[in-house]
């Protein structure tokens, strides 16, 4: 109990580069011992020995020298080869995969070691599975030894079962040498996923004696050019379409452009089958060879498309569409005719089916805009700003034509109402205003912006303005739905007709001169101060009753309003007023003034 050492001392020993044994000096804990003291088995040895009488004593051999499991077993290791299978849950491609491993087991203490070869691009981790250490073989406490491991065996170690298919020379020597019989070897099970990536062996096949590079230069940028038509009319909204076949002598290859028209409503997709080798007959494996691939090589074909294959006149089937060529270019028929001497290229006629012309149905017009404006969006996509006359713009700059013009309505307070109708003469535009009048209960201002008035019974086809030729004193217009009627005239409209005689009718200048005539002699015998002598009362009473009629029509004049303010300028009630003062009174009254029948009295 009192020992607190359990060492044991050390019996090996080197020397000079050679291992050898001695005797331990001490026992456990450092206990002495005697040297001299003879162990049990030479006890029993001395004691069991019987004295030889005629030789003496037999001899015995020295036994042999102690050799450690360390030293015998150095570097010597037993190679084993074997796979084990992995579950693959979640993938629709492999239920299951197979993974290769060696298996090392180390004689010298016995401890094993097992690792996967590492494959390139495999995506599992590799390398290292089980630390080399004396691996458990049952609950036990039981290890793995090298007498458990043979070829044909399976083995588990940590819940993963591996079977041993073979191992290397030395293993299956070491094995025999010690009375074991080997099974014999199996062949290594490999993983269906990765024989499935793995790439196909080159099959090398010597080439023909056909040059493809001197094709290529030889007929480096030479193409052959046929025009062609694919007839779609059978199916639905089908028609007879042109395309233009390109084959290219360098690499015998086949392109197939399509020929668009003006507004011929499709899309600018110019290529219709883009530039490749087409096959003309395929090899008889319809039972292996997929209905649609991405690549057809040679091993699928039995025969390609070449230039013997196209001829004017003739229809050639590519890809399924039939394409009937009628024509080709100038070099097309020099190389058939030097290459193969074809002689005939009489260009087939395509008569085409010619279009219904489709009227054009113009819309009724709507109100809204200019009608040349509106009309254009009947006519494009992208309406475009109807034509101007730029040189009628720049000389009728600013020249205006304006006409007095007055309701024409049941109602009698629109009656009363004074309009001023203006006439751009440089874009053929009218606008009306109204003057402001007081207490009229009216609000006067802009009552028609500037734009073209088209006449009654105009239609969208033929539209025809208003001009300047068809305003006449007393005649009657009509502006979207409202009639007036002119009744006045600026004296800059006279001028202006009188210098233009020759672009307006005479019964337009006539009437306004006869208009403008009578204001002229109201204005003459208004201005000179010889009172009119030759007029008789009859005549002066008509002439009142006529005025009273005028200012009736204007309701909102206050009669008392109008005396008491003519009383107020007679100073020195005589009864007459200055006509200068007589206008400016009627004038801050709003007593209409400008009329003839005002102008006469």
């Amino acid at each position: 109990p009192q020992k607190t050492a359990f060492h044991r001392s050390q019996t090996l020993g080197y020397k000079n580069g050679f291992a050898f044994s001695r005797l331990p000096t001490v026992g456990i804990g450092r206990e002495r011992l005697y040297v001299n003291q003879l162990s049990q088995a030479e006890l029993e040895e001395l004691s069991s020995q019987r004295p030889a009488l005629t030789y003496g004593p037999a001899k015995w051999t020295p036994p042999s020298g102690f050799i450690p499991a360390h030293v015998a077993f150095d570097k010597k290791i037993l190679r084993f080869y074997a796979y084990f299978q992995e579950d693959v849950p979640l993938s629709t491609e492999e239920r299951y995969r197979i993974r290769q491993v060696v298996i090392f087991y180390y004689l010298e203490d016995d401890s094993m070691y097992v690792v996967e070869p590492v494959v390139k691009n495999s995506g599992i981790p590799q390398g290292k599975h089980i630390r080399r250490h004396r691996v458990p073989k049952n609950e036990r406490g039981d290890h793995y030894h090298w007498k458990d491991l043979n070829r044909g065996v399976s083995i588990t170690m940590y819940g993963r079962t591996y079977r041993i298919v073979d191992c290397d020379p030395f293993t299956q020597v070491f094995l025999e040498s010690q009375g074991i019989e080997l099974n014999p070897p199996e062949r290594m099970v490999s993983d269906p996923y990765t024989e499935l990536r793995r790439m196909p062996e080159h099959n090398y096949i010597t080439p023909s004696d056909f040059d493809q590079l001197k094709q290529f230069l030889t007929y480096d940028k030479q193409v052959l050019r046929f025009y062609a038509t694919w007839d779609d009319t059978n199916s639905m909204f089908g028609e007879n379409r042109s395309y233009i076949i390109h084959y290219y002598l360098a690499d015998d290859t086949v392109e197939v452009r399509e020929v668009y028209k003006p507004n011929d409503g499709r899309d600018p997709f110019p290529i219709m089958i883009r530039r490749q080798r087409l096959p003309k007959t395929f090899v008889d494996n319809k039972k292996a060879f997929p209905s649609c691939v991405l690549e057809i090589s040679d091993k699928e074909v039995l025969e390609w498309y070449t230039a013997k294959d196209f001829a004017v006149g003739k229809s050639t089937t590519l890809l399924g569409r039939t394409f009937f060529i009628y024509d080709c270019d100038e070099f097309t028929r020099n190389f058939y005719r030097d290459k193969f001497g074809i002689t005939d290229f009489q260009p087939v006629e395509i008569k085409k089916k010619p279009l219904e012309k489709v009227p054009q149905v113009i819309p009724p017009y709507n109100g809204f805009g200019i009608l040349e404006d509106s009309l254009q969006n009947c006519f494009s996509l992208f309406p475009k700003p109807p034509y101007k006359d730029v040189i009628k713009m720049l000389e009728n700059d600013h020249k205006v034509l304006r006409y007095q013009v007055t309701l024409e309505s049941p109602n009698p307070e629109d009656r009363k109402r004074r309009f001023i109708l203006s006439y751009f003469l440089s874009n053929d535009m009218i606008s009306i205003y109204e003057p402001h009048v007081r207490n009229s209960g009216i609000i006067g201002g802009k009552y028609l912006g500037k734009t073209r008035v088209a006449k009654p019974g105009s239609t969208t086809e033929n539209a025809t303005y208003y001009e300047p030729s068809d305003f006449t004193i007393g005649s009657t217009i009509e502006v979207f739905g409202h009639r007036f009627v002119i009744t006045d005239a600026d004296e800059h409209v006279l001028n202006y007709m009188e210098s233009h005689a020759e672009s307006f009718p005479a019964a337009t200048l006539q009437s306004l001169r006869d208009h403008f005539r009578s204001r002229q002699v109201v204005k003459e015998t208004a201005s000179s101060d010889i009172p009119m002598l030759g007029t008789s009362k009859q005549e002066l009473d008509a002439l009142i009753v006529q005025v009273q009629e005028e200012l009736k029509l204007h309701e909102h004049l206050s009669n008392k309003n109008i005396q008491e303010a003519f009383l107020q300028c007679d100073e020195d009630g005589s009864g007459i007023l200055d006509k200068a003062k007589f206008l400016a009174l009627c004038k801050s009254l709003s007593v209409p003034t400008n009329t003839p029948l005002l102008n006469k009295v």
